[in-house]
């Protein structure tokens, strides 16, 4: 058996790796490495597959969340809704530009936002909701969207883990996560299901009013060159990280199929284990892109679990051990450990499981069997 990787950026290159060579010589080639035709073609490929009005690259997927932010013209005390249950860039923008982040629990199957729990939050501060999709399953936006429009309030879509992935809605549409609410962001980090090799991320947007904006806040604030019609930042994808993408962009769809099968044979694996509990999906299959394959460990082992994997060699990955509620960064009185059973609970028994596109047979029967091994005992 070959060794097990927490993701196999190794082996997924080697399937693409004449195209991934040859692209990248092109740029060096032509040195058009900053905003280049490659980063032009990447954005209307995107666009195509998203079927959304306007993507916007940008240099990572932390800044693509505060340049959304930037973009709607939030001011500093505006209070924005998220997750307590997710990575900290998501609220990190937030306190960045002295908006007010509120923070709010999650549900127990999904690991998403609680639309309850945000209506619950709601104040005549309130200007704006930041639904995760957390490890590559749609939020509730059906939900979200209704809470929004009725306390007229900006959705900022997290789509960092989740691009790919298919939102169906009440109405019978099917739309792809990040582009329902007003806004979106995603992240190329290379272990994203659509990742670069280095840094890079984009926007998404059916706006036309706001992508303009936003086109200008990422390249200084410039639309001709030398003009500074608004206050911009620097962040720009480059052009050699744009060809790794169009590389992996067709590829999406098989690597997100490729992650859904190995899902379901982890699942499989651990049926009618009593205290092992597997990813719930909410709706059809297709609504979950698995960028993490995350357990609960019912029976209070999930610390030793950790350890075990350990000394079998089986990486994992623990998202997330501190709520961001508790960090030292992040507390405020405002909040009430009573306000977060659900995330309080879940930082107990989370942990992830290798997850890739490389994964085989061989490795899923000894990941699954170490596990069940170590859990009954």
């Amino acid at each position: 058996m070959k060794k097990i990787q927490m993701v196999d950026l190794k082996g997924q290159y080697e399937q693409i790796k004449e195209r991934i060579n040859s692209s990248i010589l092109d740029v060096i080639e032509s040195t058009a490495f900053i905003n280049g035709p490659e980063v032009h073609s990447f954005q209307k490929e995107l666009e195509e597959y998203l079927d959304v009005k306007h993507v916007i690259p940008c240099a990572n997927g932390t800044d693509a969340l505060q340049i959304a932010m930037m973009g709607l013209g939030l001011r500093p005390g505006d209070e924005v809704i998220t997750a307590d249950f997710t990575f900290a860039a998501t609220v990190e923008v937030i306190a960045l530009l002295q908006l007010t982040p509120v923070l709010v629990d999650v549900e127990p199957d999904s690991f998403n936002i609680d639309p309850e729990a945000i209506r619950k939050a709601i104040t005549p501060k309130t200007k704006a909701i930041v639904p995760v999709h957390l490890f590559g399953q749609s939020a509730n936006m059906d939900a979200i969207m209704e809470i929004a429009k009725e306390h007229n309030l900006y959705v900022i879509e997290d789509n960092a883990q989740g691009i790919g992935g298919n939102y169906h809605s009440k109405n019978g549409n099917i739309s792809k996560s990040g582009t329902i609410g007003h806004v979106a962001s995603t992240s190329f980090f290379p272990s994203k299901n659509l990742g670069c090799y280095g840094d890079g991320g984009a926007i998404f947007t059916n706006d036309d009013d706001l992508a303009h904006t936003l086109r200008g806040i990422v390249n200084h604030g410039m639309y001709i060159r030398y003009h500074h019609d608004v206050i911009g930042v620097n962040s720009r994808l480059d052009s050699i990280q744009a060809t790794v993408l169009r590389a992996k962009l067709p590829n999406l769809d098989h690597y997100n199929t490729a992650r859904r099968d190995a899902a379901k044979k982890y699942t499989d694996a651990f049926k009618d284990q009593e205290h092992i509990i597997t990813p719930n999906i909410i709706g059809s299959d297709d609504t979950h892109v698995y960028h993490q394959y995350t357990l609960k460990i019912t029976n209070g082992k999930r610390d030793a679990l950790a350890q075990h994997l350990n000394d079998n060699d089986i990486p994992h990955g623990i998202y997330y051990p501190i709520p961001l509620h508790s960090q030292k960064a992040y507390k405020d009185d405002r909040y009430n450990e009573a306000d977060f059973p659900v995330t309080n609970q879940l930082i107990k028994e989370v942990i992830s499981l290798p997850m890739h596109t490389e994964l085989d047979n061989d490795q899923i029967d000894f990941i699954t069997k170490t596990v069940i091994r170590f859990v009954n005992k």
